[in-house]
């Protein structure tokens, strides 16, 4: 009888199993220190923005993000931004001020004045980025432009001398404004230079100013009815995270109302503003990037002096002029870079 015989393959030697096991070892603690190492190598950045995560804001949050890829550092990769989105809320403002600070990002960016307030009563340690403060020397959160001192730095958007620039460009409108209201939020502190620009600028022209506080679309709508029962009424706009928020309400209320308005931004004008006069806010998140990169390599803010804007743009919408009834000078057009017809 044929017999058959079955053959094993051959096991391996203890010894061998020995090797094996030690090599998988290694490769799994090169991996788990790979890991570690990557983790280490990861920056961090916290991001307050005053804007909600709609599309200006997310136009502003990109600029950011390729500025900083520009420069090698790639969020999800060699970076870990952690984003707030405030919306104009005061409340979250302040909450998400101390959810960034005790995360203990390397590095935190503020949008604006209020944001960085917020995160200024949070820390005096960790160093802070702001992207587009209206005189922040007069605000009190840096010591001079040259040498900022403490741990702030950053770039500066509006002078309290521009705002005097809105309420002339009211005068150049016919039938001539006789009474200026100037809407703002208290919550932002940004306020108080820009209403003193507008002061300061009263003596020149034939208006009356006063101020017209607000906290939410009610008391939006009020201030404007009121204005509207005067006549010869106008609109001076701030900047800052409510009003950019609010900007729709703000210009249908302006709209409703028969209110000509100058204001701090140019999609206030794309949206049927009548005009609007401001900074390239997109070049100043795209240019903070590069501050954020110097700290994260050394810098002290201290050392890094406060940049000022450098691009200014115009907007007059004549089709709006003319759903109000009212004529912009010609002189103060032929200056506008862009003029929507």
């Amino acid at each position: 009888m044929e017999q058959h015989h079955i053959t094993h393959p051959p096991q391996p030697s203890t010894a061998r199993r020995a090797i094996l096991a030690g090599i998988a070892a290694t490769a799994a603690s090169v991996s788990l220190a790979a890991r570690a190492q990557q983790t280490a190598q990861m920056r961090r950045l916290g991001v307050l923005m005053g804007l909600a995560n709609d599309p200006e804001g997310q136009a502003r949050a990109a600029a950011l993000t390729e500025g900083l890829g520009a420069l090698n550092l790639k969020d999800g990769g060699n970076l870990r931004i952690e984003w707030r989105w405030a919306g104009g809320d005061p409340a979250r403002v302040e909450r998400y001020a101390t959810e960034l600070v005790a995360l203990g990002p390397e590095v935190l960016l503020a949008s604006g004045s209020a944001e960085l307030a917020a995160l200024r009563r949070k820390t005096r340690t960790i160093p802070i980025v702001f992207a587009q403060v209206t005189d922040p020397v007069g605000q009190g959160f840096v010591e001079g432009v040259a040498h900022p001192g403490g741990n702030i730095t950053g770039f500066s958007t509006y002078d309290p001398p521009m705002a005097g620039k809105w309420l002339g460009m009211l005068t150049q409108v016919t039938p001539p404004i006789a009474r200026v209201a100037v809407l703002y939020t208290p919550a932002n502190p940004s306020y108080v230079g820009l209403m003193r620009g507008i002061e300061n600028a009263v003596p020149s022209v034939a208006v009356t100013v006063r101020g017209a506080p607000v906290q939410d679309d009610a008391e939006t709508e009020a201030a404007m009815a009121g204005l509207a029962r005067e006549e010869r009424g106008g609109l001076v706009v701030l900047p800052e995270s409510f009003t950019t928020t609010h900007r729709d309400a703000i210009v249908a209320l302006a709209a409703r109302y028969r209110l000509a308005a100058v204001y701090p931004h140019r999609f206030f004008a794309a949206i049927g503003g009548l005009m609007s006069y401001d900074t390239d806010f997109i070049d100043l998140y795209r240019r903070s990037a590069s501050y954020v990169d110097r700290i994260l390599n050394g810098a002290k803010p201290a050392d890094l002096p406060v940049q000022a804007p450098t691009k200014f743009e115009l907007v007059i919408n004549l089709k709006t002029a003319k759903a109000l009834g009212v004529t912009v000078a010609p002189s103060l057009i032929d200056t506008a870079d862009e003029v929507i017809e």
